[in-house]
């Protein structure tokens, strides 16, 4: 496995996570009015989700199964391949909708959903990065 690379890009979405932790403001009403703040956290959690996804896609990559058609259906490989759990997987791929809509609609972004995410859901990345981080460093023999 591509140990290497999936170890890198688990240190740019702990890094990504960080940045994010660092700027949760004390409510939605002051993300909301705060634009700079709203870039700053949009963008690290596109580059989590998208980390995550990049992640995903190597774990995959190094099975015998084919690659998934969408980003989503990589947390739902993963969980076929017992990486992560089916519920993580179902956290992750509604991550991967927030991605979505804050790449393909930003001004359609609902900032108290985005908040919420922030202030309970940031966990998500963590527990998918000590599945992968435990696969890769201790795969199961076949």
């Amino acid at each position: 496995m591509g140990n290497d690379v999936i170890h890198e890009k688990l240190e740019s979405l702990r890094r990504c996570i960080d940045r994010i932790e660092s700027k949760v403001p004390r409510s939605s009403d002051q993300l909301i009015e705060d634009y700079d703040l709203q870039d700053i956290i949009c963008v690290n959690l596109e580059r989590a989700v998208q980390l995550s996804v990049d992640i995903a896609s190597h774990a995959i990559a190094e099975s015998d199964r084919d690659a998934p058609a969408t980003m989503a259906e990589s947390f739902t490989t993963l969980a076929t391949l017992n990486i992560i759990s089916g519920d993580l997987a179902d956290r992750m791929r509604k991550a991967v909708g927030f991605r979505n809509i804050a790449v393909h609609a930003y001004e359609k972004v609902n900032w108290k959903i985005v908040y919420s995410i922030i202030a309970n859901d940031l966990g998500d990345f963590n527990d998918f990065s000590r599945c992968v981080y435990e696969y890769v460093e201790n795969p199961a023999s076949d």
